[in-house]
C-alpha cells in the first residue's frame, strides 16, 4: 500500500520515472539491475531485506544507486546501509516534497539521509563483534550453548564467555535481553 500510494505522489513530478514497483527484494534486484537509475528499498521486504539487495547490487558492480525509506531509525541498519553503498536513507514519514529533491540529489550522485539518523549513528556505534552478534543469532533462534557450540565449532566454555561479554557490553539482564537490545538497535546481522 505505502509503495503504491509513494510511487502516485512521484508520478506527478516531470523529471521522476516510476519504471516499476517490486513485490519483494528478489524482484526489486532484478528490475534495478536493468532500468532503474535508482532503486528506492525498504528495510523490511520479503525473500530479500532492502539492505540485502543494496550489498548485492553493490557486490555485482551495478550502476543502480540505492535510497532506503523506512520506518527503522537504528544506527546499526544506517552502518550497513552506509557500508553497502547506499546513497540515502530516509525515513518514511519524510514529505514527498523532500523524498523528490532527495531522489535528485542521489541521482546527481550525493549522498541524502535523515539527519535524525546521523545523529543517532554517531551516539550509537555497535559494539560488538562478528563473532559476538553470529552467537546472538543463535540464541535469537533459540539455540542452546551446546547447539551454538557444534554449529560455530567453539568449547561451550568459549560461547558461555562470549555470551557474558555480550551482555556486559550491552548492559543487559541476560541472554534474551541482549537478543533484544541488539535487535532493537539493528545491530543483528539478517
Amino acid at each position: 500500500m505505502l509503495r503504491s500510494a509513494v510511487s502516485q505522489l512521484l508520478a506527478p513530478e516531470e523529471d521522476i520515472e516510476i519504471v516499476g514497483e517490486a513485490n519483494n527484494g528478489e524482484q526489486a534486484l532484478r528490475m534495478s539491475g536493468k532500468n532503474a537509475d535508482i532503486a528506492v528499498l525498504d528495510i523490511e521486504m520479503p525473500l530479500l531485506s532492502g539492505l540485502e539487495a543494496a550489498e548485492k547490487l553493490r557486490d555485482e558492480g551495478s550502476e543502480c544507486r540505492v535510497a532506503i525509506v523506512t520506518t527503522f531509525a537504528r544506527s546499526g541498519y544506517l552502518q550497513r546501509a552506509v557500508k553497502a553503498g547506499v546513497m540515502g536513507y530516509l525515513l518514511k514519514d519524510t514529505p514527498v516534497s523532500e523524498l523528490a529533491e532527495a531522489l535528485r540529489k542521489i541521482h546527481a550522485g550525493r549522498r541524502v539521509f535523515s539527519p535524525h539518523l546521523t545523529f543517532s549513528m554517531m551516539e550509537e556505534i555497535n559494539p560488538l563483534t562478528k563473532r559476538e552478534s553470529e552467537i546472538l543469532l543463535h540464541l535469537k533462534k533459540g539455540d542452546s550453548v551446546k547447539e551454538i557450540s557444534k554449529a560455530l565449532y567453539i568449547y561451550p566454555a568459549t560461547i558461555r564467555n562470549y555470551i557474558s561479554e555480550i551482555i556486559q557490553k550491552l548492559e543487559a539482564r541476560n541472554r534474551m535481553d541482549a537478543v533484544s537490545i541488539a535487535e532493537n538497535k539493528g545491530w543483528l546481522p539478517e
